[in-house]
């Protein structure tokens, strides 16, 4: 029986287990540039066994950051410090996600723990803030310009130029953001996408951004290479995109050559009631994996072993995605083997350490057996 342990195979990589580190803006960079902090971040993550970890959402242009200290892959001298992260990452046996995404009308903002607020240019933030249509996410965002067609075509320009460099830093993995109120979202949903032209109205017209999007990244990422999609598969808001749409767009997906969707919720309404709890969003990702044939990997409150473990056995998701509990414990994937009696490896550094607090019947071994 497939369980949280059992290796993940995709195109030609195979991931070690079930786990992966959920994409989580730090908000800690300056100019786009990765840094030490993002090394320590992600990598103490790898060290602790997760099979997968992604970098946070990395902006595609500068204008398409959510604050000015976002992550970025817009020009080539991103590449080198990403690349520094990646080796990290491989060298503990990980693989390596990155997660290509603009903001949309959610750009130009404050960092979270300095206030939600709307940043001037004197404060270096910026007017070319852009969405489907002039409407803002709310009174302390911005109201956008509207793409066009232009615009339209430099965002996808944006987005393929970001999986070339993606592919020079040596990532494994490439996830196209279209979830949570950003821009590829602000396209899918009739609730931003006010649009009369072929990028609004019918749902093939809204989704055509991100097909587009798939297939001029699908020109640039290699064939052997996976490919992922994050969406939110429903809105909590009636008259928004739901979980029809998403089983829909998933089928469209995969033709497309994407390999996996990754299931979360919300974010493009302002004050919508989300009704949180343990694993909320599983049943999401298991429609879509069980009416689209597709890969799905679930997202949002997966915090004990047992449930994750549980999640996968019983056939829902086949990937789950941890970010708070990843950020309360880094060596959460080394913890729920030795909950769940799995043969699992300590950094040799910390070997002395996992001996005299493994409470497991199995010896820690210095092998990284879930390789």
């Amino acid at each position: 029986m497939t369980d949280l342990f059992s290796p993940l195979s995709i195109r030609d990589l195979t991931l070690p287990n079930r786990i992966a580190v959920s994409p989580m803006c730090q908000y800690s960079s300056i100019d786009g540039f990765a840094n030490d902090w993002h090394l320590v971040h992600l990598g103490s993550r790898a060290a602790g066994g997760a099979g997968l970890v992604f970098t946070e959402a990395a902006a595609v242009l500068p204008e398409g950051r959510i604050t000015p200290n976002d992550l970025g892959i817009w020009k080539d001298d991103h590449i080198a410090p990403l690349a520094r992260i990646v080796d990290f990452l491989h060298g503990q046996s990980a693989h390596a996600a990155i997660q290509l995404a603009h903001a949309g009308r959610k750009a130009s903002m404050q960092r979270p723990w300095e206030g939600e607020r709307l940043l001037s240019p004197g404060e270096d933030g910026w007017t070319d803030v852009v969405a489907p249509s002039p409407i803002a996410f709310n009174d302390q965002y911005a109201k956008p310009h509207e793409l066009d067609a232009t615009g339209i075509a430099r965002i996808t320009e944006a987005f393929a130029a970001a999986a070339r460099r993606a592919l020079a830093a040596g990532f494994d993995i490439v996830e196209i953001h279209s979830a949570h109120g950003y821009l590829l979202h602000e396209f899918l949903s009739p609730l931003s996408n006010r649009r009369t032209d072929r990028y609004g109205g019918s749902f093939e017209n809204r989704i055509r951004l991100l097909v587009e999007t798939v297939d001029a990244i699908r020109a640039e990422w290699p064939q052997n290479r996976p490919l992922f999609v994050r969406i939110s598969a429903v809105e909590w808001t009636d008259g928004g995109w739901d979980l029809d749409q998403s089983v829909a767009l998933a089928r469209v997906l995969k033709q497309h050559g994407v390999d996996l969707v990754d299931v979360s919720s919300g974010g493009n309404v302002s004050g919508a009631t989300i009704p949180t709890g343990p694993g909320y969003q599983v049943p999401f990702a298991e429609r879509l994996r069980r009416e689209a044939d597709l890969l799905t990997a679930a997202v949002g409150q997966i915090t004990a072993p047992a449930q994750a473990d549980q999640i996968i056995r019983n056939g829902q998701v086949d990937l789950v995605l941890l970010a708070r509990q990843m950020l309360r414990d880094p060596y959460w994937p080394l913890h729920a083997a030795q909950e769940l009696g799995v043969s699992a490896s300590w950094p040799p550094q910390y070997l002395r350490a996992a001996h005299r607090s493994s409470t497991r019947r199995e010896p820690v071994t210095a092998t990284r057996e879930l390789d």
